[in-house]
């Protein structure tokens, strides 16, 4: 599981706007139970040198945040990124392009409200353009942004809008890792249009450009996938080699002709940590063997590193992983069964663990092959409910795979490992892409493998109950087809309880 929502619980928007009047301001109204926000800079309506203004104020659990972090649920600090998304809302209104916004941490406490009214704005109440709250006025009107450099990024985050329609999604990890630190108070984030003076937009022709108006769905929008969200992303695949083990070879880059194996230290049905080794170091040797062993038959090997012992280490609670290579000196081929035995190596050796492994001899190819896969998830269910988090094993094989009778009777079939490899979920009603392929930097929506296959893991409050959803998979070819996704679909109903 690489990723996870975290929906706002505050929001609202604050202007300076005239009222149709055109004679007094809105500095007093209230929008903070609007299901949606808003940002515009209006230059010359009231006089040739009037300037009005509507900003958003958004305050997120990073409570909670922090709370699944210290639970494990998400990564630790610099191994996860944090993107602020915020999405359009299509209004019958102008609509700006080609402009930018700021967003800033707010460094002053203040209050949602309870108003609705976005285009007379007769709700009044706090927060407001000039006040935070019922008894506490911004320092500086249109909220308490600047006060502190403290507060400030540096450079300030921006975010650019070419056509106008686009959302917003942009990383606010900086900011995040400083209030679950507790360096900085979280008090939510302001965006508005950016400017070089505060608080005037400057466009192409110096600070008098009219930007109305840029709208985003809020908390309280009846669309479950368009609420804004700081959104978690992270790297949590665990790349299990046991199944599909290479020995060294002349003919693979230094970085392939190691394998990384893992071991799950399982007590009573939970992943405990080893009492002995914790989160420290842990020994791995390879020994020789036959079909037939059960336990080490042979001597032990020595490694890529020309060692016999490789170092393993801490991959999260009850899991440990190394990573080792046969050297040449052992032919390709000799040895059909490997055991990997996991000791402390002090002088009163303890074994904790004793693995098999079945190597594979790395062969070149008289052609280039185009690979086509079948699919199948076979664990999947008709249904999953919300407060589930589901795992799919994904077994794959090649399509022009053809046993003899020999195998077919004899063996169970063993499926392909895909080392990169991508899931999307899709909303089938109206194809919505509620968690759309990660398969840029962040490797969030990756899949796993281990001696079994490919599996991951979904937080299934991530969608909406009452709906059913299909899973998609991407499979990354290094030649230059680059991804290509499966003609496959699995099929999957979400509900409430």
């Amino acid at each position: 599981m690489g990723i996870k929502r975290y929906v706002a619980d505050a929001d609202n928007t604050i202007t300076n706007a005239y009222r149709m009047n055109l004679t007094t301001r809105a500095t007093g109204a209230n929008m903070g139970l609007a299901d949606s926000l808003e940002i515009f800079n209006i230059y010359g309506q009231e006089s040739s040198s009037s300037i009005e203004q509507a900003r958003i104020l958004i305050k997120f659990p990073v409570d909670q945040i922090s709370s699944d972090r210290t639970s494990g649920l998400i990564a630790a600090s610099s191994s996860v990124n944090f993107f602020l998304n915020m999405y359009n809302v299509k209004h019958s209104q102008t609509l700006p392009k080609d402009f930018k916004i700021q967003i800033y941490a707010i460094s002053q406490s203040w209050d949602e409200g309870r108003g609705v009214d976005m285009d007379e704005y007769q709700d009044l109440a706090e927060s407001n353009w000039v006040s935070a709250s019922t008894s506490n006025p911004w320092s500086n009107d249109g909220t308490t942004d600047i006060t502190g450099s403290s507060y400030h990024l540096d450079p300030v985050i921006t975010a650019s809008f070419t056509v106008g329609t686009e959302d917003l999604s942009v990383d606010i990890s900086d900011f995040v890792e400083q209030w679950i630190a507790g360096t900085k108070t979280n008090y939510g984030l302001l965006i508005k249009m950016s400017g070089t003076t505060d608080p005037i937009n400057t466009g192409s022709d110096g600070d008098t450009t009219t930007f109305y108006t840029k709208k985003f769905s809020a908390r309280g929008s009846e669309f479950f996938f368009k609420r804004p969200v700081i959104e978690a992303r992270w790297d949590s695949r665990r790349t299990d080699d046991r199944g599909n083990f290479y020995y060294s070879s002349s003919l693979a880059p230094a970085e392939d002709c190691l394998n990384t194996i893992y071991m799950y230290n399982i007590v009573r049905g939970k992943l405990r940590n080893i009492p002995a080794v914790d989160t420290g170091e842990i020994l791995v040797s390879l020994f020789s063997g036959t079909v037939g062993n059960t336990a080490p038959s042979g001597s032990k090997l020595t490694l890529y590193d020309s060692k016999t012992n490789a170092t393993g280490g801490y991959v999260s609670t009850g899991i440990y992983s190394c990573s080792v290579g046969i050297t040449g000196n052992v032919a390709p081929g000799t040895l059909t069964h490997l055991f990997d035995v996991w000791h402390s190596g002090a002088t009163t050796n303890i074994e904790y663990f004793t693995g098999s492994i079945k190597p594979i001899v790395e062969v070149a190819e008289e052609i280039n092959p185009s690979n086509r896969y079948v699919l199948n998830i076979a664990n999947l269910k008709p249904a999953y409910y919300r407060h589930e988090t589901a795992r799919f094993r994904l077994f794959t094989r090649k399509k022009d795979w053809s046993p003899n009778i020999y195998a077919r009777t004899t063996s169970q079939i063993v499926g392909d490992i895909i080392e990169s490899s991508s899931y999307a979920i899709i909303r089938i009603v109206d194809n919505l892409q509620a968690i759309p392929y990660g398969t840029g930097t962040m490797f969030h929506t990756y899949l796993s493998y281990d001696k079994s296959g490919s599996f991951f893991d979904l937080d299934v409050s991530l969608l909406e109950a009452g709906y059913q959803y299909e899973i998609k998979f991407s499979f990354y070819n290094d030649s230059a087809a680059g991804w290509q996704e499966q003609p496959y679909e699995f099929k999957f109903r979400v509900k409430e309880t």
